[in-house]
């Protein structure tokens, strides 16, 4: 057992879809999965266990930031096996053509983390998806005409910039969109050699300031968590 998640060897899938909150990994288990399981509950970080078009899938919350996702993904790989980690979040558009209930699927992500300053001294290291699981959805996409957008997101450390006009840098450099995850997820997949990806939807606009509430985040944002079970 591991300390933060402390399921039974067996009890977690070699592919786990990754929402950063538990409700949302409860509403995708219950939604989307054939008997699923809750294998923890530990500090109320769900994680289910259950079965899609037949094949094994564990979904596990992460909570908010790269540091908890980290935890997670950590031992996920390390104490359960995991193969393939897919997160299922939601994001903030930093794009006039990016509109709330977008797709967004993260090709690369920027940071404002030091977390990889301390592994590369003096360089910047370029967390990128894995090839075939962003083909993979991609082509899940076209099939069943799901319009997506994809290319690089910036994974931030706050919530609540000082200064409210900061994204603009990132968007005149196409950034698409910010969230807090992707850049520590596809960090710890590309060192311990498994597969990772970002599937997010837009849950507010820093440019238009629409916003979506919390009920619908957690529990409508359904294409994406289609894509992501896509890509099995």
């Amino acid at each position: 057992m591991s300390i933060h998640i402390a399921a039974k060897k067996g009890e977690i899938a070699e592919t786990v879809l990754l929402p950063g909150d538990p409700v949302r990994a409860k509403w995708i288990a219950e939604t989307f999965l054939d008997h699923p399981v809750c294998y923890t509950k530990i500090r109320g970080m769900l994680g289910y266990t259950g079965s899609y078009k037949g094949k094994p899938v564990s979904v596990q919350g992460t909570g908010m930031g790269i540091p908890s996702a980290l935890i997670y993904c950590h031992e996920l790989i390390k104490d359960y096996g995991v193969k393939n980690l897919i997160r299922v979040g939601s994001a903030g558009s930093y794009q006039k053509d990016i509109k709330i209930r977008d797709i967004v699927i993260a090709m690369a992500a920027s940071s404002t983390s030091n977390i990889n300053n301390i592994r590369f001294l003096n360089s910047d290291y370029a967390p990128t998806a894995d090839f075939d699981l962003f083909m993979k959805a991609v082509q899940y996409s076209r099939d069943n005409n799901i319009p997506v957008k994809a290319g690089n997101v910036l994974s931030s450390d706050q919530f609540y910039e000082d200064d409210p006009d900061s994204y603009k840098q990132w968007a005149e450099f196409g950034v698409l969109c910010v969230e807090m995850e992707t850049a520590g997820l596809y960090t710890i997949a590309a060192k311990y050699n498994v597969k990772a990806l970002s599937v997010l939807t837009i849950s507010d606009s820093l440019v238009t300031k629409e916003k979506t509430s919390s009920e619908e985040r957690e529990s409508t944002f359904t294409k994406m968590v289609e894509i992501a079970l896509g890509t099995l």
